[in-house]
């Protein structure tokens, strides 16, 4: 059945591969944040370790909210670790950093989704896609707030 909500499919289309990045970014994200939550040590380990959890948290709930709503839109959305290396646009961590490093690279992890989101907004916009920005919003709202915090634990 044909897909009647007011935003032409070629329109549709743009705002999907747009969310498609959002999605391999926020899933980058999340197994980085996850996968230092379990190798973070040292002096700020507690505080880290729960800190990172919260955020792995939060993002595997939020990347189902993003892939939802690409199949709302029509589209197939990617699930695969080779789909979200070619739509990432964030580097996977070698090894084990210090926490520190941890840090620095979860901040940049932020940031990236932000910049993604935000690159969404015009085209969602443009269409009066209300939906899409809205969950935009809420994301770019979330990931700014956690790239100050985590920037917070690095100032002396």
């Amino acid at each position: 059945m044909d897909i009647d909500i007011g935003i032409n499919k070629k329109d549709r289309a743009k705002i999907a591969d747009g969310l498609s990045r959002l999605l391999a970014d926020s899933y980058t994200l999340y197994l980085t944040t996850h996968n230092f939550h379990w190798n973070v040590t040292g002096p700020m380990f507690n505080t880290l370790h729960l800190m990172f959890e919260g955020q792995y948290n939060e993002l595997a709930l939020a990347v189902d909210l993003v892939a939802e709503r690409i199949r709302a839109l029509g589209f197939p959305a990617p699930g695969t670790y080779k789909e979200f290396q070619k739509l990432t646009s964030i580097s996977e961590p070698e090894g084990v950093p210090s926490a520190e490093e941890m840090i620095r690279q979860l901040v940049r992890g932020q940031e990236a989704v932000v910049k993604t989101a935000r690159s969404i907004a015009p085209v969602a916009e443009k269409v009066a896609d209300e939906p899409t920005l809205d969950l935009l919003t809420q994301r770019m709202q979330v990931h700014e707030k956690n790239a100050w915090m985590l920037r917070s634990l690095l100032e002396s």
